[in-house]
């Protein structure tokens, strides 16, 4: 099967958004050159620098599932139905929506036994393609369990102070290795770093 790599838009202080979920800034390279990337969402399109639009349809290319939490899913009210990335979501959850009905429903799972369980449902709908793990709690929790291949990163220059973490504390307060980048492309304001897990740190 294929990787599950953990990916988001990270500002130098390691915050993937404010505390109210919203981005500001750090999404701004999403917009901000004029290599038009269409998305699953009629009528919009991004426009990337060159550079950024390359990284960006290679790594959505080999993308087949999405795992999410419950709070980025309320957030955005789960896209309506279509993450503008056009593939399956898994979302887990302590309690599975009720009263939440789009087109496109079908394509999300929602997975309320664990992040082993909400992995394995992932991998099994990507098959050889890559799952895409939100930052967040999703990418804690698939990092401290061992089920996160690597990290990517799209660093922004913007310092929040304070804001959403891209990990946040592990719980077993251990630390995390990771390679050298294996991927580094420059981008207009954005830096696209790829880091393979490598393990927890020795005595830590």
């Amino acid at each position: 099967m294929g990787r599950v790599i953990a990916s988001a838009s990270t500002t130098l202080d390691g915050f993937i958004a404010y505390t109210d979920h919203t981005v500001g800034p750090i999404f701004d390279w999403y917009d901000n050159g004029t290599t038009e990337v269409p998305t699953a969402i009629d009528g919009w399109s991004m426009h990337m620098t060159a550079e950024s639009a390359a990284y960006w349809r290679a790594w959505t290319a080999d993308l087949g599932a999405l795992l999410v939490g419950r709070t980025l899913f309320d957030v955005t009210d789960g896209w309506k139905g279509m993450h503008p990335l056009g593939v399956p979501v898994v979302v887990l959850t302590h309690t599975p929506p009720v009263d939440w009905h789009y087109p496109g429903e079908e394509n999300f799972t929602f997975i309320t036994t664990g992040i082993a369980d909400a992995v394995a449902a992932a991998k099994e709908i990507a098959g050889e393609r890559t799952v895409g793990a939100a930052a967040g709690t999703i990418a804690r929790q698939c990092l401290e369990a061992g089920l996160l291949d690597a990290v990517a990163i799209d660093l922004v220059p913007v310092v929040l102070g304070e804001g959403r973490p891209y990990f946040g504390a592990f719980s077993d307060g251990r630390t995390r290795l990771f390679s050298n980048p294996v991927t580094c492309v420059q981008g207009d304001r954005a830096t696209h770093l790829v880091f393979d897990v490598v393990g927890v740190a020795e005595g830590g």
